[in-house]
C-alpha cells in the first residue's frame, strides 16, 4: 500500500492552533500568493479551486505556481463540471508531471445535472485514475452543518464510503470541511465522525477575515448557517453590516475546544477577504500567541 502523504505535522499535535494549515486560491489569486508567500510556511497545501469560467490553463499555471514557491498543491475536480474522461485525464496528467501534484481534492460540484459521465466525486474515484497517475491523497467534503439535498444520515454514508474507497485504492483520505460560523456545530460533528469510527485526519473550513456582507453573501450561496446566534458567537452583529470581521473568536474556540478525542485536525482557511489578508491574519495571531516559525 502507498504510504499516505498530507502533511509532515499529521502525527503529533500542532504545537499551535494555526500550524499545519492549508488554504484555497482560485486561477487568478497567484500574484496575491506570490506576494503572500514570504509570510507562510514551506510545504502550505495550497487548494486550487475548479470554478466556471476558468480555462484548464489557467489552472494548471496556478497549480505550477503553487509548487515553484515550495508549497503543496492541491487542485480540485469538479465531477459534474468536467465535460469528459479526457477532460479529467488531461488535467491531472498536466498538474501531476507540471506541478508535480501528489494530492487532489474532489467534489460533485454545483451543477444540478452533469455536464459529461460524471456524476458525482465518488464517479471520479472509481475510475482508478488518480492512482493510476501516482496520487497519494484525496480529500472529500464534510458537512458539519449539513447538505442542501442530502440528509444528515445520507452525509455521513456517503463520507464513510468515500473514506473506504479511497483507503482500499492505496491512497490516504483526507476530509475537508466546508465553512462555517459555528465552533459547536464542528466539534460536535467531529465528536460524531469519530464515534462512527472515520479516522480520517480533518480540516476544519474557516472563512478568513472580510467585508460582513461578502461573508453572508457567501453563506448564503454555500447553505451555511448564519442566523442571528450563530454569528453572534462568530462576533457579528446583524445590526452592523459596514465593518469586516476576522475567525479571531472562532479560531480561539476551536482552540478551547479540540481535544485528543477529536483526532488529527487542521484548519483550511477560505480566503473570501483575499489571500494576503489571510496570511496576514494567521501571522498577526500566531505573533500574538507567541507562535512565530520561520518560513
Amino acid at each position: 500500500m502507498v504510504a499516505p502523504v498530507i502533511h509532515p505535522a499529521w502525527e503529533r499535535p500542532p504545537l499551535g492552533i494555526t500550524e499545519g494549515y492549508s488554504i484555497e486560491i482560485t486561477a487568478r489569486d497567484v500574484p496575491a500568493l506570490q506576494e503572500a508567500a514570504p509570510a507562510m510556511p514551506v510545504d502550505t497545501p495550497v487548494a486550487v479551486t475548479f470554478l466556471p469560467g476558468e480555462a484548464q490553463p489557467d489552472r494548471i499555471a496556478a497549480a505550477v505556481a503553487v509548487r515553484e514557491l515550495g508549497f503543496e498543491p492541491m487542485p480540485h475536480f469538479s465531477a459534474r463540471r468536467l465535460v469528459s474522461a479526457e477532460e479529467f485525464e488531461e488535467y491531472l496528467g498536466a498538474v501531476v508531471e507540471r506541478a508535480g501534484v501528489r494530492r487532489c481534492f474532489v467534489v460533485a460540484g454545483d451543477p444540478p445535472e452533469p455536464q459529461g459521465p460524471f456524476a458525482d466525486s465518488m464517479a471520479l474515484i472509481a475510475t482508478g485514475t488518480f492512482e493510476r497517475n501516482g496520487i497519494r491523497a484525496i480529500g472529500v467534503g464534510g458537512h458539519p452543518e449539513g447538505h442542501p439535498v442530502m440528509s444528515r444520515e445520507e452525509c455521513w454514508q456517503v463520507l464513510d464510503t468515500k473514506v473506504a474507497e479511497i483507503t482500499a485504492r492505496g491512497m490516504a483520505p483526507l476530509v475537508v470541511t466546508q465553512f462555517g460560523f459555528d465552533p459547536d456545530a464542528v466539534l460536535g460533528w467531529l465528536a460524531e465522525a469519530r464515534a462512527r469510527g472515520i479516522e480520517a485526519p480533518v480540516r476544519i473550513g474557516v472563512p478568513g477575515p472580510a467585508g460582513i456582507k461578502r461573508l453572508i453573501a457567501f453563506a448564503a450561496r454555500c447553505g451555511v448557517g448564519a442566523s442571528t446566534s450563530v454569528l453572534k458567537k462568530y462576533g457579528i452583529s446583524l445590526g452592523n453590516l459596514l465593518g469586516s470581521a476576522g475567525p479571531d473568536r472562532l479560531i480561539e474556540a476551536f482552540a478551547a475546544g479540540l481535544a485528543v478525542e477529536h483526532g488529527r485536525v487542521r484548519l483550511h482557511f477560505y480566503p473570501f477577504g483575499g489571500v494576503g489578508r489571510t496570511v496576514e491574519w494567521i501571522r498577526a495571531y500566531d505573533h500574538g500567541h507567541g507562535l512565530i516559525r520561520p518560513r
